[in-house]
Formats: structure tokens, sequence, C-alpha cells
């Protein structure tokens, strides 16, 4: 089996077929789903689908890009969404200085307060930070001396310095189709020479569709092929990187109950053609 550790059911995209989007990745062999919250005031709309669907399963959190939206949310509020059954993990949250839709200090605030909320829970932070490494991790190792908590550095695009101090403190890398596109080489080198045990593969779909998907919207199912090309870069079998990334994510997410019975994993050579 394979996890997509990290999409967004709830976006427009796939408000059309979400059925079949979710039926296509059980046919991929992809045993779990977790959609990630972006918006707090939305967060609803995000467990609605994992109430939905016996294999998904959420996060509640402020994406970065809308930290100056919401302000007011409190760690409290936080950890008491997360009481529910379904909701596995906080974020995602963290840093973006690409884009720098909402002021740093807000961005920053909110972070610390997600860090502070997954300490409370026991709960893995999902973490987005974009050209913003030597702040995330300043503020990793500065939260860490107040009491550990658990995180994935989601959707990995930053050097080989912030992998090496995300690795020190015990958390973990995963990786989206990024590492597939022929510009990756720096990133695809520093996936080479990560611990085996702490690699995760997600699809972020809509966004980001891996290999000979590129140009389509993505979707949970094609986590395979960077699954793939993960494995070809390690040196490993495909059953074996798909083995190790989700050993990892039940590993961290460990709210989320292991399937008795996976269906097995599909090489991409057999899948069929890319949805529309």
């Amino acid at each position: 089996m394979l996890v997509d550790s990290h999409c967004h059911l709830d976006f427009p995209d796939f408000a059309a077929e979400l059925d079949a989007v979710v039926l296509r990745a059980r046919q991929a062999g992809i045993a779990r789903m977790v959609t990630i919250c972006t918006r707090v005031r939305r967060h609803a709309e995000v467990l609605a689908i994992a109430e939905r669907f016996a294999d998904v399963f959420c996060s509640v959190g402020t994406h970065p890009h809308y930290a100056h939206e919401e302000l007011d949310l409190s760690v409290a509020d936080l950890v008491a969404r997360t009481r529910v059954q379904k909701v596995v993990a906080i974020g995602e949250a963290g840093l973006d200085y690409h884009y720098d839709s909402s002021p740093r200090e807000a961005q920053e605030l909110g972070f610390r307060r997600h860090i502070a909320a997954a300490r409370d829970t026991g709960l893995p932070l999902v973490i987005h930070s974009r050209d913003a490494d030597e702040d995330t991790a300043r503020i990793l190792e500065e939260e860490t001396g107040k009491g550990a908590f658990s995180a994935v550095l989601h959707c990995f695009t930053g050097g080989a310095d912030l992998a090496r101090r995300a690795i020190a403190l015990g958390h973990f890398i995963s990786f989206t189709g990024i590492l597939t596109f022929k510009n990756s080489t720096a990133l695809r080198a520093i996936a080479a020479g990560l611990p085996a045990d702490r690699i995760l593969v997600e699809t972020d779909a809509p966004y980001l569709a891996p290999g000979r998907y590129r140009g389509r919207r993505n979707e949970p199912a094609y986590v395979v092929e960077t699954a793939n090309v993960l494995a070809e870069i390690r040196g490993v079998s495909f059953g074996e990187i798909a083995r190790q990334t989700s050993a990892s994510f039940f590993r961290l997410f460990g709210k989320v109950p292991r399937p008795a019975d996976a269906d097995p994993i599909r090489h991409p050579s057999t899948l069929g053609a890319p949805a529309a």
C-alpha cells in the first residue's frame, strides 16, 4: 500500500467528481489519504469529507497565506477541534516568504500557535515552508526547547541544511511531484541521502502533478508516480519505498488506524492513462 499524506480534497477542483477521485486512489493501492485544512473557518468542510470516506482523514489549521485573517485563532481553539476522531494532525502552518501573502509577523505567530497545539495534543504538525529555510529551522529549534513535538515538512523544496536540522529534531520530510521534475536535481540529491525512516510521499493535490501527469490536475492516485521516482533515486524497489513511507506515515500519524488488509500497490507502469 501507499499513503497520500497531504492533499486538499475540499478544493473546488474535486467538487464535481470527488467519489471518482477517491475510488481511483483506492484502485491504485492508496490505503489512506489526509486532506489538509488551510483555514480553520472552513474546517467543517474539510471534516465533512473525512467523515464521508472511511479511508480519508483530515487536519485542522491555518495556512501561512491566511495567517493574518485568523489572528484570533487560539491554541485552545485548535486543540478543541482535534477531539473528533477523524482529525489526525495540526496544520498546515508555517512560513511562506515566496508570496508573502500574509505579514511575516502574523505567519510566525500562527506557526508558533500551531506548534503549541501539536505539543499539547501529541498530534503531528504539518509544516509549510517556502523560501524561509533559516526562520523555519530557527523556530523549530526554539520551540523544541519548550517541549518536544512531532512534525513533517510537507512538499519539501528547501535546502540540505533545513532537512538536516529538521531530521536532527526528529521530524519527517515529505516529497511531492516536484521530485519528478527535470530541474529538481538538487532536491533528488537531498531525498537520496535522508534516513529511510524519515521520508513520506504526498500529492498536495490538486497541485504539482508528477511526471507524466504534469500539467493536469493532480489527485491522490498519482502519488504512485512520486514514490516510483523516490525508489529509483534511493536505489530500492518500488515495493520497499511503499513499505518504508507507509511505515513512517503510521508512526507519525499515530491516530490513523492501519488497514487490516490493503490492496496491492500498482506500479506506475500498470496505471492507465491519466484522467483529463
